[in-house]
This record gives structure tokens, C-alpha cells and sequence, in this order.
């Protein structure tokens, strides 16, 4: 929606954004690469909290772009999302992805869930049934490295059984917690957790 040639969506999601602000870094996205060819020409993208800044650095053999300074270009995200020469411009250096990607954030479409704390993030997932953690296991390095953290297989061992005994403790030292709890559960619930962790059919359920 446009009020007076001001895409009127990013205003809003501009005055929005400081009661979720806290959950950001300042800088939300970073990349640089050099430009296509035959260009040797060297560019960084910047998108901060307020800001979109481009800047390029001419690398050439020839003696009068030698000296030459580094250029920088800042706008705010109201106006990076007007300017569509701008754009273009980012589009042939960085590609359409990017330039997808810069225009989200512009507007304020932020992955708030990906930028938590890890001890945020494990105490969310600490609530989940195990069948949703196999699913979620799959969509990043990050949850990856989550949801099968020692840290996160202590706590669902905590919120499973009421006590950890003296033999669990012996045995999380050679095991692991998340093959601990595998054990347990299994001799529970006789039937094989990795089925549920890992999103694969259980064996024990075929006729």
C-alpha cells in the first residue's frame, strides 16, 4: 500500500520494530563478493537496524583509477525500498536472492525465532513432543546442533523421570544424555525413541 509515493507497509513495520528490537543485532545481514565479470571491482552490503549501506572499492591495472577512494552509498530502509536503481544495482552484483532478502528485512520481516538465545531456544524446544523435534532437527545447522546438545537431552531426561539416579550419572559418562534417554525410554515405552528423534518409520510398529 502507497500513501503519497511511501510504500506505507515498511512505515509501519519501522515504527514497529522497537518492541522487538532488543531480540536483534545491530547489523542484520552482511555479504560481500566482486562484481561480474569482466568487472574487478570489490563490494560489501551492510544491512544494519536503520540503514542499507553499499559500498565498492575500483580494483584495476589502469593508472587512473589508482588512489581512487572507496565509494559508500547510505539510505535508510524506506528509501533503499523506493529505489529501485538501487536495486538493480544489487541485484547484478549479489543477484536476485539477495536482493529478495534485503527487501524483507527492509520491510521488517524479520526471523525473530533464529536470532533468540541458545538457553531461550532450548527451554522453547524443551516443550515440544519428541516427534517435532526430529522435524525441527532438520531445518537448520543451528537447530541441528540444538536438538541434540547434551544440555537439551539433560532436560527432557529431567522432564521425563522424576529422579536421576546415581547408575543414570555413571552411565550419561560413556553415553551421552541423548542416547541415555533413548535407552530409558525405550525400556519404558518399548519401542525405539529414534524412530520419533529422527523422523524415521518405527520398526517395532510394522504388522
Amino acid at each position: 500500500m502507497y500513501r503519497n509515493g511511501v510504500d506505507f507497509a515498511v512505515v509501519m513495520a519501522t515504527a514497529e520494530r522497537p518492541k522487538m528490537a532488543f531480540l536483534l543485532d545491530e547489523i542484520l545481514f552482511e555479504t560481500y563478493g566482486q562484481g561480474p565479470s569482466p568487472s574487478k571491482d570489490f563490494y560489501q552490503l551492510v544491512i544494519t537496524q536503520k540503514e542499507v549501506i553499499w559500498r565498492w572499492w575500483k580494483i584495476s591495472i589502469r593508472g587512473v583509477f589508482r588512489g581512487t577512494p572507496p565509494g559508500e552509498i547510505k539510505q535508510s530502509h524506506i528509501e533503499f525500498v523506493e529505489d529501485t536503481t538501487f536495486q538493480k544495482q544489487l541485484d547484478v552484483v549479489f543477484g536476485p536472492k539477495s536482493l529478495e532478502y534485503t527487501l524483507s528485512l527492509c520491510r521488517g520481516h524479520f526471523e525473530y525465532l533464529v536470532r533468540l538465545p541458545d538457553q531461550l531456544l532450548l527451554n522453547i524446544l524443551s516443550y515440544l513432543p519428541l516427534q517435532d523435534i526430529g522435524h525441527i532437527s532438520q531445518t537448520s545447522s543451528r537447530f541441528r546442533k540444538l536438538c541434540n546438545s547434551d544440555e537439551f537431552w539433560k532436560k527432557t531426561m529431567l522432564s521425563y523421570f522424576d529422579v536421576i539416579t546415581e547408575d543414570m550419572e555413571l552411565l550419561v559418562k560413556a553415553m551421552g544424555w541423548k542416547k541415555l534417554f533413548m535407552f530409558y525410554y525405550s525400556q519404558e515405552h518399548e519401542c525405539n525413541v529414534t524412530c520419533l528423534t529422527e523422523n524415521k518409520p518405527n520398526p517395532a510398529a510394522s504388522p
